[in-house]
């Protein structure tokens, strides 16, 4: 706690000497033209607020950034650094993503795995590693909120949220498509339609998401090409907006989901030991597949909410229950070759995981002030109850399955008081149950069930002071709760579950929000540190290939976030963001298993086993580094031509519990290009583009128990776009 508060001071010396410099900058007279940033308004506090008055570290993607990012059929992982602080990867193709804010996630590869960042869509969280991957079209904008968020929004959120807000009905009929083809026969249709069904008192609007791309990689062993590398995934989205009366909405959502494509390409031995550069065992478009019948990956799902609310004149409350359901299943050839190689692999693997009758119901009811005084509040409850089941075959042992169930619920409450013109004092506290059980349905290894439980009460408090017109500071300490965990996969390997206790997380952070120069630069920032006592870990792989739970002592972190918009000139607009987050665990006595074939630098035990105290935490990476812009100039009467593009570096990144020499990355980058040309109405936009535009071959992550494999992101695609607004 000492080095955390020493830390905490210099970081308010800091963000005073930021915020008396942005003032100054502020006061001075603007040498531009008067174009400015835009509003920006985020829901992170449950409330319609503008981005620069949130004490919250939040950075809000939409439009052009996010329309860009999906041209070429990426599914949820294309947003990893595209906001500071925010790095995502899967080994588990596109199905089941793992997420990292401010260094802190979870690397558990498991379709059972809890994640301390929560994804929520349309205002219900999605707790699953499936539900984590639905699909992203027609989506107004993201937001992504750093740091714990353990008061409104409750467990497992120690790392932050990913908020996603698909665009609503209005009585104003409206539509927008955006098509693009490019490499591999890459096709993308993402659009949706709306408008008045009964003026004044029904709404409606229609989404709908159509990807696919065709296999591209060749499978040398059996001598087929165009083996595996496609998918096809399919979304749509109907929601109905009932007003029945002026304080009365009822908006109601229905979706679905269908996904036929590939799981993740295990590629063997292409790192060298001694070496993390991919060697001359790798080629993009080739693997040596004895097994896994080409990756197959194949999941349906759909869902439900009723997003009901009434405003009672000084108070509103609202009502959103919600139903989630998923099915499906991934089989991969694991070692990523054969027992001719490439490389040496010692013994052949591959396993089938899949999930069971998903299903997921929350509840939440939420009362909130609506007056103008200087007193602002919210009180709710919320309820939450997952079962399913998750079947592994292991392809050397017969199948198992195992049943996972989990309730939790909660009541909580938040309080702001503008207590001056210039100061905001804020607080939340909730309480948090939590209860989770395991059993094996099916299986040779017939474990006992295992139960968990634990109730929490997370809390935080702000302060948030405006120094100058459009310049304000902030500083906050809030706590979190990650629920404790069950790890079942190992007993399809006869080995016993493994459990971790709850982990809790105690933050404090400064920040600066401030638009200068006539607010042509809007520049955000936040400073950082915390600790997490009984940090969970997933101690995945190693010569064992186990994947089992474990509880550290202690692990801190410290960083720094920027955010940063630049209208240049009246056809330049920049904008830019870095994180930088030191994370370590502490804990003199944590070990782990290591790989078969890799060069392990960490200090080992007698047995083998390596001493984990004061590495990083499992793909957290030191910084990463986003710029996009765009540069336009007019064309005839009503258009323009323009050009844009984005960026995007990521730091060392270890990927396991221990360090190697192999399983690292570190300075990897990619970019993105397009041109066009775009009706200044914003009616529509024809381009080409260009994503990972230098065909980088980035590894993504490893699988460390047989051989030196990885796996690597996206190729290139290089394609022609049209957008359509109406």
């Amino acid at each position: 706690m000492q080095s955390s508060n020493k830390l905490l001071r210099r970081a308010l010396r800091v963000t005073c000497g930021f915020a008396a410099l942005s003032a100054a900058i502020a006061a001075a007279p603007a040498a531009m033209a008067q174009d400015t940033v835009s509003d920006i308004i985020v829901t992170a506090q449950k409330r319609s607020e503008n981005l620069q008055d949130v004490p919250v570290s939040v950075t809000a993607l939409g439009g052009e950034r996010l329309q860009s990012a999906f041209a070429a059929g990426d599914d949820i992982l294309a947003l990893s650094a595209k906001a500071p602080g925010l790095y995502a990867e899967s080994s588990n193709g596109r199905a089941a993503p793992r997420f990292y804010i401010r260094g802190l996630g979870n690397s558990d590869f498991d379709l059972a795995a809890s994640q301390p960042v929560s994804i929520i869509q349309d205002e219900v969280v999605l707790e699953n590693v499936v539900l984590k991957s639905s699909p992203i079209y027609d989506i107004d904008q993201v937001e992504v909120l750093r740091g714990p968020q353990g008061t409104l929004f409750g467990r497992n959120t120690t790392a932050g949220i990913v908020k996603f807000s698909s665009v609503k009905p209005s009585e104003e009929t409206k539509a927008r498509a955006a098509l693009s083809y490019g490499s591999f026969n890459t096709l993308t249709f993402d659009g949706g339609f709306g408008g008045a069904l009964v003026p004044g008192k029904v709404a409606a609007r229609a989404s709908l998401l159509v990807q696919h791309r065709d296999d591209y990689i060749n499978n040398a062993f059996t001598k087929k090409n165009d083996a595996l590398g496609g998918f096809d995934e399919k979304a749509a989205r109907l929601q109905v907006l009932f007003t029945p009366t002026e304080a009365m909405s009822a908006l109601f959502n229905i979706h679905g989901r269908d996904l036929d494509g590939t799981s993740a390409t295990f590629r063997a031995n292409v790192l060298t030991k001694g070496s993390n550069k991919l060697n001359a065992n790798y080629d993009r478009k080739t693997v040596y597949f004895d097994a896994g019948a080409g990756n197959p990956q194949k999941y349906k799902g759909w869902g439900t909410s009723a997003n009901i609310g009434y405003d009672f004149g000084d108070v509103t409350l609202t009502s959103i229950t919600a139903y989630e359901e998923t099915h499906g299943s991934s089989r991969g050839d694991i070692d990523g070759g054969n027992l001719k190689g490439p490389g040496f692999i010692p013994f052949p693997s591959e396993s089938t995981d899949g999930i069971k009758e998903l299903d997921q119901v929350t509840q939440e009811l939420r009362l909130a002030s609506d007056t103008d005084g200087p007193l602002s509040w919210q009180v709710g409850a919320f309820y939450f109850d997952t079962s399913y089941q998750i079947r592994t075959d292991p392809g050397f042992a017969p199948v198992t399955t195992l049943e996972q169930k989990n309730t939790s619920w909660a009541v909580f409450g938040q309080a702001s008081y503008k207590a001056s013109e210039a100061l905001t004092l804020t607080g939340g506290l909730r309480y948090t149950s939590d209860d989770k059980d395991m059993r094996v349905v099916s299986g040779p290894n017939k474990v006992a069930p295992v139960s968990v439980s634990d109730e929490k009460v997370s809390w935080d408090l702000s302060a948030f002071y405006e120094v100058a017109d459009n310049v304000s500071v902030y500083g906050k300490v809030a706590s979190g709760f990650r629920g404790p965990s069950i790890q079942g996969r190992d007993i399809a390997f006869f080995a016993p579950a493994s459990v971790a206790q709850s982990e809790t997380i105690l933050s404090y952070e400064v920040g600066l929000k401030s638009e200068l120069l006539d607010r042509r630069v809007r520049l955000n920032g936040a400073l950082f540190t915390y600790t997490i006592d009984n940090p969970q870990f997933s101690a995945v792989g190693g010569g064992s290939n186990s994947n089992r739970l474990i509880n550290a002592n202690k692990a801190e972190a410290y960083g720094v976030e920027l955010d940063a918009e630049f209208v240049v000139t009246d056809n330049l607009v920049v904008t830019a963001g870095y994180s930088y987050a030191k994370t370590e665990i502490k804990d003199s006595k944590l070990t782990t298993a290591t790989c078969a074939q890799c060069t392990v630098t960490d200090p080992r035990t007698s047995t083998g086993l390596a001493l984990i105290n004061g590495n990083p935490f499992p793909n957290a990476p030191e910084y990463t580094f986003d710029v996009t812009a765009r540069y336009a100039v007019p064309f005839g009467a009503d258009g323009e031509l323009f050009a844009y593009t984005d960026w995007k570096v990521q730091g060392l990144t270890n990927f396991f519990l221990y360090e190697s020499k192999e399983f690292y990355s570190k300075g990897d980058f990619e970019g993105g290009l397009k041109l066009g040309y775009a009706k200044l109405d914003g009616a529509w936009e024809a381009a080409v583009f260009a994503r990972n535009i230098t065909d980088e071959n980035n590894l993504k992550g490893a699988i460390d128990f047989n051989n030196n494999t990885a796996f690597v992101n996206e190729p290139r695609v290089i394609g022609v776009s049209l957008n359509v607004k109406m």
